[in-house]
């Protein structure tokens, strides 16, 4: 198990290297340290346009395509594959979270588009931060905070939201998962 997902990330690495230009979707859950890649997504953006860091949040977009129907790397930002939603589901038709399926324990989440823009640019309607996680632990592998749709406002969610996870070598997990849309939270 480990040794298949070692030799997913060299081919990830050789085919990123083999040109120096990056994938048209990246996998963000083979980085051994995805915060430093979502950072320099923020510092591209805040260089380019003379933004300063620190007023900086990232967008989360989520596509209707696959990994497979991707034909190029976006001019701004990332495309990032490899996420799996567990406890809910990702509805491609209305674009937003949905309550999951019967015996669909982690559904594979369609491509992510992620890209920086300033923080008074952010549309907050209707919109979860999700947090996301390297393993199914929680705690020590937080990474980031993505913002995904909801058709209602995250705090009348008849159901208690909570993260997403991305698994890492040292997991014994053998997938990357966003992860316990309903969790135990008490208010």
């Amino acid at each position: 198990m480990w040794f298949a997902d070692l030799l997913q990330r060299i081919r990830e690495l050789e085919n990123w290297t083999g040109d120096f230009s990056l994938p048209a979707a990246v996998w963000l859950a083979g980085f051994f340290n995805p915060q430093s890649f979502l950072t320099a997504i923020m510092q591209q953006m805040a260089r380019k346009n003379e933004w300063p860091l620190d007023r900086m949040v990232l967008q989360c977009d989520v596509t209707k395509k696959t990994r497979e129907e991707m034909a190029g790397a976006p001019r701004e930002g990332a495309y990032v594959h490899g996420l799996y939603m567990d406890g809910a589901r990702w509805d491609l038709q209305t674009s937003m979270i949905a309550e999951s399926r019967l015996k669909e324990l982690t559904p594979l989440m369609p491509v992510i588009f992620i890209r920086a823009i300033p923080v008074d640019r952010q549309d907050l309607r209707n919109i979860y931060d999700c947090p996301v996680y390297k393993t199914k632990m929680r705690g020590p592998t937080f990474v980031w905070t993505f913002n995904l749709k909801t058709k209602r406002s995250p705090a009348n969610l008849d159901v208690n939201v909570n993260c997403c996870k991305w698994k890492s070598l040292s997991s014994d997990v053998n997938r990357s998962v966003f992860h316990d849309w309903k969790m135990d939270m008490k208010p």
